[in-house]
């Protein structure tokens, strides 16, 4: 050692030699600090894991208790050998009201919703009672309960009397299907304004009489489904229907611009707009007339009444709720625009 060194040396603090030594070995050792920390993370991490996997259990065990109606996927995944697969595979659509539903296409519509456990709301207007009773009592053999309401769609005061009662009855609506629609053919030329009046008022004026009535109702939920029954007809117009392909127009606009207001709400709003459908009114055309319409269609054939009502159980699910102001188009290929 140099005298320097030396001179150093004896200056410094006792145990400063033994000072160094430890310095030394835990340099020398420090992996294995590192390791016992790493170690002690880990079994933590275990620990809370663990900890945190028994609390959920308790918690999923105490809702179960509390509420068992309340099902997770993961409840239905766990439970699905003690089920059967219909259960699992259906769709609580909610209560639905269908406007116009002892008609064709209203009575599969009617049909469809209730396949997806939904409770079933018809209307009909006064003079249709019989008709509706009897349309009720088949529907009833057919295992089908549908409540029905009598009611002037056209007439905004009774909409909204309709609107207080079925609230308070059935609780909420959460499916409305604006079906009801009449005919009045003419050319433009030998249109009388009464045929004019009554198109309108009932095709398009009963869509903003009954939605309007209807709608608080959704927004206050947060949830709702509006499908309105338009017509190829609004979409490219018709030879002696400026009526109704007016009203059916004015559906499509109606529906796209509610669709915009409603769309953080979590309700949608929808226009189907069928063809031509095979319902009872048509098939009893003379068949030429029929073949002569059938000869049009790029399919060859008239849609069925389930066909549309299909497209409606569609657009009335939750798996829709990513579609609004939009027209789904069912006329086999008759318009494409």
């Amino acid at each position: 050692m140099s005298s320097e060194n030396k001179t150093l040396a004896m200056h410094l603090p006792p145990g400063m030699k033994d000072l160094e030594k430890f310095q030394e070995l835990t340099l020398k050792n420090w992996h294995y600090s590192v390791d016992n920390a790493f170690n002690s993370i880990s079994h933590f991490l275990k620990l809370s894991n663990s900890t945190i996997g028994s609390l959920n259990r308790m918690q999923k065990e105490n809702l179960n208790t509390y509420f068992p109606a309340r099902r997770t996927s993961e409840n239905v995944e766990d439970t699905s050998s003690r089920n059967s697969s219909e259960e699992l595979k259906s769709v609580t659509t909610g209560v639905a009201l269908i406007t116009g539903g002892i008609g064709g296409i209203g009575t599969a519509v009617c049909k469809r919703l209730a396949r997806d456990n939904a409770r079933i709301i018809a209307t009909y207007i006064k003079f249709e009672k019989e008709n509706a009773l009897i349309w009720q009592e088949e529907r009833q053999k057919e295992g089908l309960q549908v409540d029905l309401y009598e009611c002037d769609v056209s007439d905004f005061d009774a909409c909204k009397k309709m609107a207080g009662v079925i609230e308070n009855e059935a609780g909420r609506i959460d499916v409305l299907v604006n079906c009801a629609g009449i005919t009045r053919d003419a050319m433009l030329k030998k249109l009388e304004q009464e045929n004019w009046d009554a198109v309108i008022d009932t095709n398009l004026d009963s869509v903003f009489n009954v939605s309007r009535n209807f709608i608080n109702g959704m927004i206050n939920r947060n949830y709702g489904r509006i499908i309105n029954i338009s017509s190829v007809n609004g979409q490219k117009g018709q030879f002696g229907q400026t009526n109704y392909s007016s009203a059916k127009a004015g559906m499509i606009g109606f529906s796209r611009s509610l669709a915009i207001e409603l769309a953080d709400k979590g309700i949608t709003v929808n226009c189907v707009c069928p063809g031509y459908v095979g319902t009872s009114m048509v098939e009893a055309i003379p068949e030429n007339v029929k073949q002569a319409i059938i000869s049009q269609i790029p399919c060859g054939r008239l849609a069925t009444p389930a066909e549309i009502a299909d497209a409606v159980g569609f657009l009335a699910s939750r798996e829709s709720a990513y579609i609004t102001g939009t027209e789904l188009a069912i006329n086999g290929g008759l318009f494409t625009g």
